[in-house]
């Protein structure tokens, strides 16, 4: 499904964001709680923070919290620069990015390419989009979340994002977003539990959670 730029800039704008902090309302944290206070952000900046031709590395949701704090500081997006605060990102892949830039504007490009077209959708867009991939006050493992199933989890920007466990064992994973039409994304199997044994952990996902239906 092809989208406007503008179209997804207005659906999102019209979202009020939640300034309060909520645990999910339902699935429940890991049984061993962390106490690690290691933040996403010194996680997600430990590689040098540079555009690449890796795909599967987060180099744009990187950017994209960057850009989101240089022109607010106060965003509520800085929550991930504070290792002492739980908290579960879902965190999209650069690919994920790419297919999200295709989808809105008809063409991919390189990394610095594609967050371009990130930053067009406007800067309060960005940050709408980011606090639907943060579910705060719980930390929220890879082993939690496939004992999940069904689970309605809250969002640090208020809509929920719903967990289809479609293998426990495996675990195979979906998160079920907003948008009734475009594809949900799978939580990655070789990206789970990123920052493990800190209150702040991560998981890589396919695609780019949509906080409205468009």
């Amino acid at each position: 499904m092809t989208m406007s730029i503008r179209r997804i800039a207005i659906a999102a704008a019209g979202l009020a964001l939640t300034a309060g902090v909520s645990a999910p309302s339902a699935a429940s944290a890991s049984s061993s709680a962390p106490t690690g206070t290691r933040s996403l952000a010194e996680v997600l900046l430990a590689d040098g923070n540079q555009f690449d031709s890796n795909s599967a590395d987060f180099d744009i949701v990187t950017e994209a919290v960057l850009a989101v704090l240089a022109a607010k500081p106060a965003s509520p997006v800085k929550v991930l620069t504070d290792g002492s605060v739980p908290l579960t990102a879902f965190i999209p892949d650069d690919k994920a990015f790419r297919i999200l830039a295709i989808s809105l504007t008809g063409s991919g490009g390189t990394e610095q390419e594609v967050f371009g077209k990130v930053a067009g959708l406007g800067i309060d867009t960005v940050e709408q989009v980011l606090l639907y991939h943060v579910v705060p006050g719980a930390t929220i493992t890879s082993r939690a979340a496939a004992r999940a199933d069904g689970a309605a989890l809250t969002t640090a920007l208020g809509p929920t994002i719903t967990v289809d466990v479609l293998n426990r064992h495996v675990p195979v994973i979906k998160l079920i977003d907003k948008d009734r039409d475009a594809a949900n994304p799978m939580i990655s199997r070789a990206a789970l539990n990123i920052n493990k044994g800190n209150v702040q952990i991560a998981h890589g996902i396919s695609r780019v959670l949509r906080p409205v239906n468009l």
